[in-house]
């Protein structure tokens, strides 16, 4: 009968495996009796070994009965292990690739770029969860799996501190939380085993995830504080009348208007609402017996009297707008540099009272770097009289003719949209009249005010601001340059 080599069967380690040494060479190893078996037949031993004969097999750290193994709860902790890695890692690619793909700045694309990677790291560590609860054939599986776990709690701890401020209601609350609670759990398991004595050198491997979890850190508080805060915002907006012309058919004289508007700061925009308004001055004048004091006073509050005026000879003030209209499209861009014009024409009759035509343009737009605004839905015109329009319908008697604008936006730091519920910008528009610009969450109705703390911190987290340049000629220069 050909000897065969002394089998040796190591003392099981925390798991309950135990390594099984033919000679010189390790040949794999067993989680029970019969899994010993089946390895040494592989390598061509009888099946009815005597496994208890010492003089073929030797038992370290315990007999042929010590298998300390229990599979259904090895197996229970690398599922919820695999599990709880795998969803981490969609969730924070679902999470990265929108900044990583579609963010304006290069210091929010590397920041949607960060948690991509963050999610490769999650996927690499599921597999290696299978190899550190399995066989160990990679000697640093468990500190990957430990650095996975690190990530989750990290990325779902920032997620929640992101959600206590507001406390709102999103579906994401019930996977970010669960995954919280996930990788406690899995950090304290993995310390109690100590994963990372698998790598050779534990130190750099700390300073490592210490340096990645601070550019993270350090990039997203670029993105979202500094740099959105130190970009600045101008614009350049005129208004100007032109020569003015007599028309020879009809008792009219016709005004040509030009307005324009340019970005002349560092960031695009988003012009939300805009409006042009000529209005034409009728004063009753008098002899100027007061002082400018006296006149002030007496007519501050009277129809077309600002507060801030005060004229010496004018007592009365009526304002009649003459034309109205929009300069822009609501939701169309302004790049940096970018400058847009118009030019029209509105009537004036020759034997009009005015003594002065003036105009006023305001815009109302939102800075691209804090947000994206969906240019489609917002686009589209809700007339409040339109009966069939029900979410937007109201009563002209109530609300006037009007026209909404209304459309999601969503912030260009995308922790930020996973931890709150939908924001919406409203434009409410009508000829001369109402010119309102607001993002909420809230539902559009007409059931009451809405939350205008909310509204104004809304405007200034997404930079939503108003510009406005008015223009005045008097209509004896209008007249003369019509020849009249």
């Amino acid at each position: 009968m050909r000897i065969r080599p002394w089998v040796i069967v190591e003392a099981p380690d925390s798991r309950g495996l135990r390594r099984v040494t033919i000679g010189s060479g390790t040949v794999g190893s067993a989680w029970s009796r019969a899994e010993l078996r089946r390895l040494l037949g592989r390598s061509g031993y009888p099946e009815n070994m005597d496994l208890d004969d010492p003089a073929s097999v030797s038992w370290r750290g315990g007999d042929g009965g010590t298998w300390p193994d229990r599979p259904w709860r090895r197996r229970t902790v690398m599922s919820l292990m695999t599990a709880g890695l795998l969803v981490s890692m969609v969730f924070g690619a679902a999470i990265g690739w929108p900044d990583a793909s579609g963010a304006l700045t290069f210091a929010q694309r590397i920041t949607g770029v960060l948690f991509v990677l963050s999610g490769v790291v999650q996927g690499a560590a599921a597999i290696a969860a299978l190899d550190h609860w399995g066989r160990r054939q990679f000697k640093a599986s468990g500190a990957v799996v430990l650095l996975g776990a690190v990530i989750v709690l990290a990325t779902d701890s920032l997620l929640l501190f992101l959600w206590l401020e507001e406390r709102e209601y999103t579906r994401y609350l019930f996977l970010f939380m669960p995954l919280w609670c996930w990788s406690v759990w899995a950090l304290v398991l993995l310390v109690r085993e100590k994963a990372w004595r698998g790598i050779p050198q534990p130190r750099k491997f700390a300073a490592g995830v210490v340096a990645t979890a601070l550019l993270t850190a350090v990039s997203l508080a670029y993105s979202t504080m500094y740099q959105p805060a130190a970009a600045p915002m101008h614009f350049t907006l005129e208004a100007e009348f032109g020569k003015a012309w007599a028309d020879q058919n009809l008792p009219y004289v016709h005004v040509p208007l030009t307005l324009r508007m340019k970005n002349t700061g560092g960031i695009p925009v988003y012009i939300i609402n805009d409006i042009y308004t000529v209005r034409g001055r009728a004063p009753l004048y008098t002899r100027g017996e007061e002082d400018l004091a006296t006149e002030w006073m007496r007519t501050v509050g009277r129809e077309g009297q600002q507060e801030g005026e005060a004229e010496l000879y004018v007592d009365r003030l009526k304002y009649t707008t003459v034309s109205s209209g929009r300069f822009h499209d609501p939701g169309s861009s302004l790049d940096v540099g970018q400058e847009y014009s118009m030019k029209r024409v509105f009537q004036l009759p020759r034997d009009s009272r005015y003594d002065t035509v003036g105009v006023e343009l305001q815009i109302a737009y939102m800075r691209k770097d804090r947000g994206k605004l969906d240019v489609e839905e917002f686009g589209f015109a809700h007339p409040t009289w339109n009966r069939n329009d029900r979410r937007y319908y109201c009563a002209p008697a109530i609300c006037g003719e009007q026209i909404i604008y209304r459309g999601r936006v969503r912030h260009n730091n995308n922790l930020i949209n996973m931890t709150r519920t939908p924001r919406y910008v409203t434009a409410v528009w009508s000829p001369g009249g109402r010119f309102i610009s607001s993002i909420s969450s809230l539902a559009f109705d007409y059931s009451g005010p809405g939350d205008y703390r909310e509204e104004r911190r809304e405007l200034e987290r997404y930079g939503a601001a108003k510009a406005r340049v008015d223009a005045e000629i008097s209509m004896a220069e209008l007249m003369g340059s019509a020849g009249i």
